[in-house]
C-alpha cells in the first residue's frame, strides 16, 4: 500500500484517521486476487487517514490484537473468503457486509500476542535472508549478463580468429560465424488478447505475458517451444521461453524459431540485443516487430549454439538456486502463517526464546 497526498474534510478526518493497530485491506481492484490484502498501522500520524479504495478494520482492544488480525488476514483461508466474495467484471469490489461476514479463528488474547510476536520475528528473519539472497542475485546477474554477452557474440574459444560483422552494436565476431537477418531464423506474431477476468487461479494452461507467467486459463493458443518477447510498456523487450501448451497474451510477441537452431541460444542472443530500444514511442510504447525482424545477429553453427547454451546454463545455475530459495521461503512463510493462526502450530513456548536466528545468513 502506498501513501499519497490528498485533501479531506473535518468529518472525513474524524472518520478515517488511522490509529495504532488498525488494519487496512484493499476492497476494490482490477484483479480478484488483489482483494483483501492487509497492512498494519504501527506508527500513526495526525494527518494519516484511510484511502477510498481501502477498508479500515479497527480491532476491539479487549478482544483482538491488531498484529494477530494482520497475520490472520494473510492466511490463505481468510484471503479465499475475500476472493469468493469479490464481485465485478472488469473491476472487483467487496461490499461492507461481505467484509463483516468473514470468519476468523480467535484464540485467547495472550495467545494472539504470542502469535503476533512469533510471526513478526520469523517474518523479519525471512526478510533479512531474502534481502541477502536478492543482493547476491544482483551481483550474479551482472556476471551473468557479461557471460551471456561474450558467449553469444564472441563464442567460447578465446583464440578464435575474428572478422568484422558489419553491424555497429556487434563489432567483430568469430570468422566462421554467419551474420544473418533475424527474419531468416524465425517468424514473430503478437499474442492473442486475454483480459484479467479470463485468468483463473487454477486453470489447466499457463498464461504468459510480457513478464512471464501471469496466471492460468482453461484454453491454450500455442503448443510447442517458443521465445516470448515483451511487447508493451516497461516490459517491452523482455525475453522468456515458453514450452508446451500455453496461452500467449496480447502483451507478448511470440517468436517461432525455424528448425536447425537451439532455442536457449536464440533466447540468449535476443536478450543481448536489447530489443526494448526498437519500440515505437507512444503513450504506451510497443515493439516494432517488422523493424526487429530486419535486425542482424551473429549465428554460430548448430553444434556451437548448443555448446553456448549449455555453458550459459552452467554459469548461471547459482542465480536459479538463489531465486528458488526465495520462492521456497515465500511458500514456507505462507504455510507457517496459516498453521500458526489456525492453531496447528503452537508457538506459546517458542515465543519465550526468539534469540536464535532461523537462517544462516553468512552463506
Amino acid at each position: 500500500m502506498n501513501f499519497m497526498r490528498a485533501t479531506a474534510t473535518a468529518n472525513e478526518i474524524e472518520r478515517f484517521l488511522l490509529e495504532k493497530d488498525d488494519v487496512l485491506i484493499t476492497k476494490d481492484s482490477e484483479a480478484w486476487n488483489d482483494i483483501g490484502v492487509p497492512a498494519l498501522v504501527t506508527e500513526p500520524e495526525s494527518d494519516l487517514i484511510s484511502g477510498y479504495h481501502l477498508a479500515l478494520l479497527r480491532p476491539r482492544t479487549d478482544e483482538l490484537v491488531g498484529g494477530y488480525l494482520l497475520r490472520a488476514l494473510q492466511s490463505k483461508s481468510l484471503a479465499y473468503q475475500f476472493h469468493i466474495e469479490a464481485k465485478g467484471v472488469t473491476r472487483y469490489g467487496l461490499a461492507h457486509d461481505s467484509i463483516k461476514s468473514v470468519w476468523l479463528p480467535l484464540p485467547p488474547f495472550s495467545e494472539q500476542i504470542a502469535i503476533d510476536r512469533y510471526l513478526d520475528y520469523t517474518d523479519r528473519c525471512i526478510r533479512r535472508y531474502v534481502s541477502s539472497r536478492e543482493r547476491l542475485i544482483e551481483l550474479l546477474e551482472e556476471y551473468r549478463q557479461a557471460v551471456i554477452h561474450h558467449a553469444v557474440t564472441r563464442g567460447l574459444d578465446p583464440d578464435v580468429r575474428l572478422k568484422s560483422s558489419g553491424v555497429e552494436w556487434l563489432g567483430d565476431v568469430p570468422e566462421h560465424w554467419e551474420v544473418r537477418r533475424l527474419k531468416t531464423l524465425c517468424s514473430m506474431k503478437s499474442g492473442d488478447g486475454i483480459t484479467a477476468m479470463s485468468i483463473e487461479p487454477t486453470g489447466e494452461y499457463p498464461v504468459y505475458g510480457g513478464n512471464g507467467l501471469r496466471g492460468y486459463t482453461s484454453d491454450y493458443t500455442h503448443d510447442g517451444n517458443y521465445v516470448l518477447i515483451g511487447r508493451q510498456g516497461a516490459l517491452c523487450g523482455n525475453i522468456h521461453i515458453a514450452r508446451g501448451q500455453f496461452w500467449a497474451s496480447e502483451h507478448a510477441v511470440v517468436a517461432s524459431l525455424s528448425a536447425g537452431y537451439v532455442l536457449e541460444w536464440f533466447a540468449a542472443i535476443l536478450d543481448v540485443m536489447d530489443l526494448n530500444q526498437y519500440s515505437i514511442a507512444a503513450a504506451q510504447p510497443g515493439l516494432a516487430v517488422e523493424r526487429v525482424l530486419n535486425l542482424s545477429l551473429p549465428v554460430p553453427p548448430l553444434q556451437e549454439q548448443a555448446h553456448i547454451a549449455r555453458y550459459i546454463e552452467s554459469e548461471t545455475v547459482d542465480i536459479d538456486r538463489a531465486q528458488r530459495e526465495i520462492e521456497l521461503l515465500g511458500e514456507y512463510r505462507t504455510r507457517l502463517i496459516a498453521d500458526v493462526v489456525t492453531g496447528k502450530v503452537d508457538v506459546r513456548e517458542a515465543v519465550t526464546d526468539l534469540s536464535k536466528p532461523l537462517f544462516n545468513q553468512q552463506k
